[in-house]
């Protein structure tokens, strides 16, 4: 048997019976579900099957008929992220279909995470500034999209004044940020692990490169940590703050994915006596 574009044979079975049978019921549902229209074909009478055919949509994905007829079977092979992707396009699948067509194959989306492009919707700014604690979003290149009030008397000389807010460039470059933040390298070195973790599904993305490449750059500190390859998981837990107006600020940091958008993330500061 040949190989072909984006699968591969799975030499041990890494997912369950169910969840191949899952998978295999969803990709015919959502086959079931597209209309040969959409695809710019004719939808005439003899069309005994509703939606696509199985090798229509095989041929959108570059993957053989035979394969593509496995996978709904429920049978033991593996596809490529590369090749899942372009499933998903070809069954239009929305946001929260996509997620679980990557889940049900135990493979990465790799656009997850990736910075898109459009601004914040009045309801999620809206959100920020109702939180009565310091409180912000950050993209998938940590620019602060939206803060209300109490965050930007936090970071007073920094999100009050215009230009650039992105919160590693603030951490590794703006002159207040080791006064501001206690245990400044400790801090900062964190961060760094961080974003690596945060950033490891597009590492390839040029603009992720570009940002990374201009921080080593502008921050010797920056780039040795970065060097380092520490990675850590954006957990929370305590954070503090010597205020130039208010002493010494203790806080608990929370922070939450955005379901409808993933390149998002929003960070609460919640105060501690």
């Amino acid at each position: 048997m040949g190989i072909y574009a984006g699968i591969k044979p799975t030499m041990v079975a890494e997912r369950s019976l169910e969840q191949r049978r899952a998978f295999g019921d969803f990709v015919r549902a959502q086959r079931e579900r597209v209309a040969p229209a959409a695809i710019g074909l004719p939808s005439g009478k003899r069309r005994r099957t509703p939606g696509l055919r199985r090798e229509e949509v095989a041929q959108l994905c570059g993957l053989s008929t035979t394969w593509f007829t496995w996978i709904e079977q429920g049978r033991d092979v593996s596809i490529s992220a590369g090749a899942l992707a372009r499933l998903a396009v070809a069954l239009r699948l929305d946001r929260a279909e996509r997620a679980y067509l990557f889940d049900l194959a135990g493979k990465r989306d790799p656009e997850h995470g990736r910075a898109e492009t459009g601004n914040v919707s009045a309801a999620l700014a809206t959100c920020v500034e109702a939180v009565a604690a310091p409180a912000y979003l950050l993209d998938g290149l940590w620019n602060m999209c939206c803060w209300n009030a109490p965050a930007e008397h936090l970071f007073a000389g920094w999100l009050d004044t215009p230009g650039e807010h992105n919160l590693l460039r603030f951490t590794f470059t703006h002159p207040a940020a080791p006064s501001l933040i206690c245990d400044w390298e400790v801090r900062a070195r964190r961060l760094a692990g961080e974003f690596r973790a945060a950033s490891s599904g597009h590492l390839d993305d040029p603009k992720l490169r570009a940002f990374v490449a201009a921080l080593r750059q502008d921050s010797e500190k920056f780039a040795q940590f970065w060097d380092q390859h520490g990675v850590l998981g954006r957990e929370g837990g305590e954070r503090t703050f010597n205020h130039p107006s208010n002493g010494f600020l203790r806080y608990e940091q929370v922070t939450f994915d955005v379901s409808n958008r993933p390149d998002l993330k929003m960070t609460v500061l919640v105060r501690r006596p």
